[in-house]
Parts: C-alpha cells; sequence; structure tokens
C-alpha cells in the first residue's frame, strides 16, 4: 500500500477534496491560495466518485463514498480534515430486497436544511435519506416506484441520480437530476415526484422534447434565488425562472453546448461556470483549449477565461462533479481532469495555476474552508500573482 501523506489544516484554511479513480487526495493551502500541499492517497485503489464539506454548528465533516467491484461502495466520514477516516464494517446504503436492486455506486452526497438531514444519489437511480447524519439510510419510495422508471435507460455513465439540489428554505421541495431520466421534483418531502424537463432537448431522441427521458449532466441554483436554476445537458445550456417548470436556451457564445461540469458562484446568483466540451462522441475541450467559460448576467453572455490555463495541445475532459467553488471573497474556483490534474483559481477565474499534476484520472471536487469564511480575511494581492505559480508539494 503507499505511503499517505496526510495535511494539517489551520484556520482560513482551504481544502480541495479530490476523489480520483484509485483514492481520494486533500489539497490544502491558505486563504492565498497561491501554493498547495497534498495529502493522500485515502482509499487507495478505490473509486471515489462523491465527496462533500458537511457543516453543522460550526463542525466540519468531510465525506467520501469509496468503493470497488470486488468490495462495494461505503461512505467514510472524516472530523479531522482528512486526517482519519471512519468506515463502516458493512455498506450503510442497501436497497431494500422487494427491490430486486444492488447498490452499484454512490454519485452524490448532499446536506439537507434540517439538522442530521444527508440525501445520497446513487446508481441504479435512487435517492437515500438519512436523518441522523448518515448513522442509517432510507430508500426514498415515491421516485424509486415511480411510473416512469421502468423507461428510464442508462447513460455513458451507468443509470446514475447524480444531482440533487435541495430548496435552500423549504425541505419538502426537491430536485433531482439523472441519466437519462432528466429532472425531477417534489414538493411534498419526497412522496411524489414530476418531470420537469419542458424546454430541455434530448438530441439522441426521436421526439427530440419528450417529457422524460434527457440525458441531464447537472444543475445548480443560488440560494438567493430559489426558482432560477441552471442546467449542462448532454447538447445544451440551460435556465429556468419557474423552479424548472419550464427551461430557455442559454448557449451561445461558447465553442460547444456539449458538457458535464457546472459551478455556481457563492456570492453572486448571476454568475455561473461550465467546461465546453466538444461532442459526445470526442469528449474533450474543443480545439485543444482548455478554457472555463464564466456568464456574469445569468446566461446572457458568456465568456472564456484562459489565463493560466494551455490553450495548445490540451485535449481536456472534466467529468460532471468535476468543478466546485470556495466560499471565500474573492470566490476561489477549481476543477479536476480525467489526467489527473486539478486547476485552481483564486479569484472566481480571472487566472488559474495548477494546483496538482500526476494524479489518477479526478473524477469528483470539493472546495471547504476550515472555520467560518466569512471570518476568513483573503490577501489583497493574491490573484495577479496565482496566475503564474504552479507550485505543487506532492505526496511522498
Amino acid at each position: 500500500m503507499p505511503d499517505v501523506h496526510r495535511v494539517t489544516p489551520r484556520h482560513g484554511d482551504v481544502l480541495v477534496l479530490a476523489g480520483t479513480t484509485k483514492g481520494l487526495f486533500v489539497l490544502r493551502s491558505n486563504a492565498r491560495r497561491q501554493r498547495w500541499e497534498i495529502g493522500g492517497p485515502q482509499f487507495p485503489g478505490a473509486e471515489v466518485y462523491a465527496v462533500a464539506g458537511v457543516r453543522r454548528n460550526g463542525d466540519l465533516t468531510l465525506w467520501a463514498a469509496n468503493g470497488n467491484p470486488h468490495f462495494g461502495t461505503f461512505l467514510s466520514r472524516s472530523t479531522d480534515f482528512g486526517t482519519s477516516w471512519v468506515t463502516p464494517e458493512e455498506a450503510p446504503i442497501r436497497f431494500p430486497e422487494d427491490t430486486g436492486a444492488a447498490l452499484r455506486r454512490v454519485w452524490q452526497i448532499q446536506p439537507g436544511i434540517e439538522p442530521g438531514v444527508l440525501y445520497a444519489g446513487v446508481e441504479p437511480s435512487a435517492l437515500f435519506v438519512s436523518r441522523d447524519d448518515g448513522k442509517s439510510w432510507t430508500l426514498v419510495r415515491g421516485l424509486w416506484d415511480h411510473p416512469h422508471r421502468e423507461r428510464w435507460t442508462p447513460g455513458g455513465g451507468g443509470q446514475c441520480l447524480h444531482t440533487i439540489v435541495p430548496h435552500p428554505t423549504d425541505p419538502d421541495r426537491m430536485l433531482v437530476a439523472m441519466s437519462t431520466g432528466g429532472v425531477y421534483r417534489t414538493e411534498d418531502g419526497g412522496r411524489t415526484w414530476h418531470a420537469r424537463n419542458a424546454g430541455v432537448r434530448a438530441e439522441f431522441m426521436p421526439d427530440k422534447y419528450p417529457e422524460f427521458g434527457q440525458c441531464v449532466h447537472k444543475v445548480v441554483r443560488h440560494p438567493s434565488r430559489p426558482d432560477r436554476l441552471f442546467l449542462q445537458n448532454h447538447w445544451g445550456l440551460y435556465r429556468s425562472d419557474d423552479g424548472g417548470d419550464s427551461w430557455q436556451d442559454i448557449a451561445h457564445d461558447v465553442p460547444s453546448d456539449f458538457g458535464f461540469a457546472m459551478a455556481m458562484h457563492p456570492h453572486d446568483a448571476e454568475t455561473v461556470y461550465v467546461v465546453p466540451i466538444e461532442s459526445d462522441r470526442f469528449r474533450c475541450t474543443p480545439e485543444g483549449k482548455l478554457r472555463v467559460y464564466r456568464t456574469r448576467d445569468a446566461g446572457g453572455s458568456w465568456e472564456p477565461l484562459t489565463r493560466g490555463l494551455p490553450q495548445k495541445n490540451a485535449l481536456e475532459t472534466i467529468l460532471r462533479d468535476g468543478m466546485t467553488v470556495d466560499a471565500l471573497n474573492p470566490a476561489g474556483v477549481y476543477f479536476g481532469t480525467r489526467s489527473g490534474s486539478v486547476w485552481a483559481s483564486a479569484n472566481g477565474g480571472a487566472s488559474w495555476m495548477e494546483a496538482a499534476t500526476g494524479l489518477p484520472p479526478v473524477l469528483s471536487v470539493r472546495a471547504v474552508v476550515v472555520g467560518d469564511p466569512t471570518n476568513v480575511r483573503v490577501p489583497r494581492a493574491t490573484a495577479a500573482r496565482a496566475a503564474n505559480k504552479r507550485t505543487t508539494r506532492r505526496a511522498r
């Protein structure tokens, strides 16, 4: 087994959790976010498709879904910033016997707005809920027993529920997305679910605008505008201003409307980030240029962010959970690639540095701040210098 390097964070540090095909790596930096230390691998050899940081009453718990085809999928948690992890002897998420289903993979871990509530999106497409901070889990039967289920079909990555978007103030309202199947919404705490895909294109189907069956890749929203949603589709960028009842195409000024990752700015409800991919047949960045596209007017226009990113021979792929933001101001933006790099911006995407390279293929990325982000002072001069520094401390 490889040696595990452990980082020791302090108040105000930023941790970037990078789940890969061969384990979890924890990147640490101070609030300047100019130099990064790399810890790991945790769970060496395991696929880590989902990571999360859950803050309750000021305490931070890190979660990682790790698994392999021989031993199953487990949810592990850490209360010491990734220094040590608690993994149950048996997988805590299990399908009831009457379903005839078996857990293949956990794709998403998402805290609810009520104390102790966590959600997990899994493969085959299902939603599980825990009301005791992850000690036990229950299948959300309203979605599992939905009459559309028998007509949901696997996407390229499998039949998975990969996106969970709780309402920021109403625990009974939630939106989920799956491949394939599309967007579904509940307004009664998960008892009933309704497809919400009007206007979203299913390019691969005879009927291009079906009620359901779309291959949605990611959905985000800002808590200050809960009825406004942004969606990255398997072909298509969309915005909804009515909680998902209808969607409008906002794919212009981008080299391709195909892509996977999408991230919402933590402080600005008008700002969203995507990384276009050339096509479903050639899943690499268009023209060999690694470009993050940003809108600052809710999809009215998009601009490429390239400073510090390679613009030649950069045929990269960024997966659906491969992009994230931190809660500092200015905000940090991060993404990981299938070639094993993690890129970081300390200034909202204006400039970038390579925080890690040579990792296994990156599947999931999440950023958390140690301590209360609103009490962390970010030194001014961070941004300009961060673009050209590529200092990386590698784990031995």
